[in-house]
């Protein structure tokens, strides 16, 4: 794999691999490697980086210890690059240095993608392609984003972005399931996700859908009614026109909650028959 080519692993541990796991050294030499990966491409100054990870009286003669730091991750992120030779990977500008990665080079970067192209197959109606594409992102996950750093002011904004964004992609993952005629699997799934984040109503909505179309009409209004306490005691307020709307329709049995499966495209006939075909002998 070239230098350039480096993987970068963040929903969990910071590691860096090039065919085997690189060594990124010690706690304060991979926190400068975390800084610049929370930035994203973007520079960050030299006078951030030594106030972000020094932030005691160490700082005084921490600019040349962010020099060795740097010229070690170099060494080990472009092992090949010749004495003297411009930097692609961890580079200079002006008064800051920037990591320029391409999104597959960042598991971060690639999971957001994949959630993005999820969301654009779900409104096309394909929710089959943008389940294939949440699975892959939900599986890129290890735990805690940056998790040595996660508690550091420099990383929290970045870990609670992507922990967000986690939560979106397990919704429209359960979305899927309930497109598809999944029903009785998603359920579980949905049930645990109300639980851990139950001021989500999007979770909700598609709990009380997935119980309706399990024939549970009951547990579904029990879900709903369920959804509004927690709303009234945690936020003093009443839920939004999705779960109120939902709520009617059930008590309504609304044909439209039942799942409609799409027409399949008709096959394409083969180049070169006639139509209709002829008949065979």
């Amino acid at each position: 794999m070239a230098a350039d080519m480096v993987a970068f692993r963040v929903l969990g541990p910071v590691e860096a691999y090039d065919n085997d796991e690189l060594d990124l050294g010690g706690l304060r030499q991979r926190a400068v490697l975390a800084r610049l990966l929370v930035a994203r491409g973007q520079v960050v100054p030299v006078d951030m980086l030594l106030y972000d990870l020094w932030d005691d009286d160490t700082a005084k003669g921490a600019q040349s210890g962010l020099q060795v730091y740097i010229s070690r991750l170099r060494r080990v992120l472009e092992p090949g690059r010749p004495r003297g030779g411009p930097n692609r990977l961890l580079v200079t500008v002006a008064s800051g240095y920037a990591l320029r990665v391409a999104p597959d080079q960042v598991d971060a970067l690639m999971f957001e993608q994949l959630v993005r192209a999820a969301g654009e197959h779900l409104e096309e109606g394909d929710p089959q392609s943008a389940r294939g594409r949440l699975e892959k992102a939900l599986g890129l996950w290890r735990g805690t984003p940056y998790s040595d750093f996660a508690d550091q002011p420099w990383a929290e904004a970045e870990v609670n972005r992507l922990a967000e964004l986690r939560l979106v992609a397990r919704e429209r993952h359960a979305d899927t399931g309930l497109r598809l005629g999944m029903h009785a699997e998603t359920v579980p799934d949905l049930e645990a996700l109300t639980t851990e984040h139950p001021l989500r109503e999007e979770g909700w909505r598609l709990l009380a859908l997935g119980l309706y179309r399990c024939g549970r009409q009951g547990d579904a209004l029990a879900a709903l009614r369920r959804a509004r306490g927690i709303l009234a005691d945690e936020l003093g307020i009443d839920p939004g026109p999705a779960l109120r709307k939902l709520e009617s329709d059930i008590l309504s049995q609304a044909p439209e909650l039942e799942l409609v499966s799409a027409p399949r495209p008709p096959r394409p006939v083969p180049v070169g028959d006639t139509w209709p075909p002829r008949p065979t002998a």
